[in-house]
């Protein structure tokens, strides 16, 4: 899993939990170089290794972040080097606003895609479609939409590992049955709280702004805000369930 300044903690730990037990596979946290890696605040990740110590990765999971967004649109040695790792991984994954580091690097092109709905019409400038749905996969790119949604892909992750027996066990290892006090987890459940919409983007922008990302992503508007009733899709797929038994 690659690291980098400003991640969102949570993308990166939600797949952790699910993906480093896989049998088979040597779970590794990844950076522009080893050591302490932090996301802007009061979190600290340590990073066992750096990128060129790599020539070669199978899964390569790509946590989103506020950062992302500056290093996509300005280029930078990470997006370098995802581009040199994609062509020969078994799995490119992102969660949030990884999946523009991904298109960044050209993986992304001609492809279905998502990310935070903040960003998410900024995919088309990399090549992609965006696509709104939580879980996104075609071939051996599967992307997510914001932070909690790195769960569910990283669970479609192991299915197409391991088997569908395997992913509901490590889905029930983490409990993860979520139901939400609210129905505010996207711009179109909250109806009547325009306001809620328009700080998050304020906030984002600002973040942006100090940054130096230059202009912030214009935000969903028009009937993707209007109701839950034509609500996103779970999950969009391109492929074949796997027919792997869990070992």
């Amino acid at each position: 899993m690659l690291l980098y300044p400003g991640f969102t903690a949570l993308d990166a730990i939600g797949p952790y939990h699910a993906l480093a037990g896989i049998p088979g596979y040597e779970f590794a946290f990844v950076a522009e170089k080893a050591g302490p890696v932090s996301n802007g605040g009061s979190f600290t990740m340590e990073a066992q290794m750096s990128i060129d110590e790599l020539a070669h990765v199978d899964v390569l999971v790509v946590p989103g972040g506020v950062a992302a967004i500056g290093m996509a649109r300005r280029g930078h040695v990470l997006v370098d080097w995802i581009r040199e790792m994609h062509p020969n991984t078994q799995w490119t994954t992102s969660v949030c606003t990884g999946a523009l580091l991904l298109g960044a690097a050209g993986a992304l092109r001609d492809l279905p895609a998502t990310t935070h709905w903040y960003s998410h019409a900024e995919l088309a400038d990399y090549g992609a479609i965006p696509t709104d749905a939580r879980v996104v996969e075609h071939g051996k790119v599967i992307t997510s939409a914001g932070v909690s949604a790195g769960i569910d892909m990283s669970l479609v992750l192991v299915e197409r590992i391991m088997g569908t027996e395997c992913a509901q066990a490590a889905q029930l290892d983490m409990e993860y049955d979520p139901a939400p006090p609210f129905d505010a987890g996207h711009p179109q459940c909250t109806t009547g709280c325009d306001s809620l919409v328009e700080g998050h983007v304020r906030r984002h922008a600002r973040r942006l702004t100090g940054a130096g990302t230059g202009t912030a992503p214009a935000p969903i508007a028009g009937p993707a805000m209007a109701s839950c009733d034509g609500r996103r899709q779970p999950r969009v797929s391109a492929n074949t369930a796997s027919s792997v038994a869990c070992r």
